[in-house]
């Protein structure tokens, strides 16, 4: 069974920073694509930022220059370091992995809050 674990939300004031982690478990192989999604009250959930198995990154228009998506493929892992936090980036924040065949699991989320 596989399981992604979320590590590193929390409370912060704007212009803060935090590091999120989200790790996999169990039988998983050859992942493909790795991303973290967001989702505030009251709104759908969005994607944040994506990293293909190649390192190719794209970030949405709301964060790009603030933050980094990154992996570490040998312990099956995705970071996103976010800098110059803002009040809207409150929302829980979830990782996505695809797998080479297809398949798609999600973590639990973390929360993240930005004070003004």
């Amino acid at each position: 069974q596989v399981q992604l674990v979320e590590s590193g939300g929390g409370l912060v004031q704007a212009g803060g920073s935090l590091r999120l982690s989200c790790a996999a478990s169990g039988s998983i192989i050859s992942i493909n694509d790795m991303d973290w999604y967001r989702q505030a009250p009251g709104k759908q959930r969005e994607l944040v930022a994506h990293i293909t198995s190649a390192g190719n990154t794209n970030y949405a228009d709301s964060v790009k220059g603030r933050f980094t998506i990154s992996r570490d493929n040998a312990k099956l892992t995705v970071y996103l370091q976010m800098n110059s936090l803002k009040p809207e980036d409150t929302a829980v924040y979830y990782c996505r992995f695809r797998t080479w065949t297809g398949g798609i699991y999600w973590g639990q989320g973390t929360q993240v809050t930005v004070s003004p």
